[in-house]
């Protein structure tokens, strides 16, 4: 028979407080309410709970042991309380983040200060992961908020706009194209190793289209899951690549990479915020979706 959690908590309060007239006053309820609640108790247990006497109350052996198991009840009980409150708030809790490899490297780290400075008491978790990781993992309600570079098409998902991307060829300093005064031509890509991400990323998927528009199949391609790992290869000299201008200021700055103009190729891409379809957003969420809003 499962426990009747009212009358538990009346016979909880009562063997806290010691008498049956301050667990009333502890729940705001009359006296006589409080002894028919833990009498009933009593008989749906099939047991005595209660020894009761002019000094007051104590529990009994079973009495005892049952209020152990009310302690870890109630306890998480409250612990839960406290946490649905901090969802409601933003003065604590916690606001779980998701973005593809790229943002969440390049872009993300000044907005994250910013919400930091701005709310100290949310404890951030980012994830980073390809874009189909991270729509899997809004899925599953294991981050809050998420953004992405590759549109997602699931109907259990809803994609905003968030930012325009520029994406570039990028070449070694010792690569032929490194000297190049103008755009080069297209079909010269046909000739290089192109250094792409892994599948399901999202830079590798409009990449590889935009190159296909064009008629452009390069000799071989070189499949690598990480930005920071495609950059040092290329620097190397083992390949060519496209990546998000944003992901190469500091390298171009140092002259370790160059980005090469390409004829009649422009490669824009629509970075993306995904949420849960028909889910409520907690306060932390709505309040870095702010944040990061475009200024126009």
């Amino acid at each position: 028979m499962p426990l009747n959690l009212h009358l538990l908590r009346l016979f909880a309060t009562v063997v806290r407080t010691g008498s049956f007239s301050s667990a009333a006053d502890a729940l705001h309820i009359s006296q006589p309410s409080i002894s028919k609640g833990v009498r009933d108790f009593e008989l749906q247990l099939g047991c005595r709970l209660l020894d009761r006497s002019p000094k007051g109350v104590k529990p009994t052996r079973e009495g005892a042991a049952l209020m152990r198991h009310a302690e870890i009840l109630f306890t998480a009980e409250r612990s839960a309380e406290e946490e649905l409150r901090s969802f409601r708030s933003l003065e604590n809790g916690s606001l779980r983040i998701g973005a593809s490899t790229t943002i969440a490297t390049y872009l993300l780290p000044e907005y994250l200060g910013a919400f930091h400075k701005a709310y100290p008491g949310i404890e951030l978790h980012l994830t980073s992961a390809n874009t189909r990781d991270i729509a899997d993992l809004m899925l599953q309600h294991q981050i809050e908020f998420a953004l992405v570079e590759g549109p997602i098409h699931d109907e259990g998902l809803d994609s905003d706009a968030w930012l325009t991307d520029v994406m570039a060829l990028i070449v070694g300093p010792n690569h032929p194209f490194a000297s190049a005064t103008e755009p080069i031509d297209p079909r010269e890509l046909a000739k290089e190793t192109l250094i792409v991400r892994e599948p399901g990323s999202g830079s590798r998927e409009v990449v590889m289209q935009a190159v296909a528009k064009k008629g452009i199949e390069p000799m071989r391609t070189l499949e690598i899951g990480s930005t920071e790992a495609i950059k040092q290869l290329v620097a190397a000299g083992l390949g060519v690549s496209i990546v998000s201008r944003a992901s190469v200021r500091e390298q171009i700055s140092l002259k370790r990479l160059k980005i090469v103009a390409v004829h009649d190729l422009h490669i824009e891409r629509t970075l993306w915020k995904i949420k849960a379809a028909g889910r409520i957003d907690i306060p932390a969420a709505v309040a870095f979706e702010r944040l990061i809003a475009p200024r126009i």
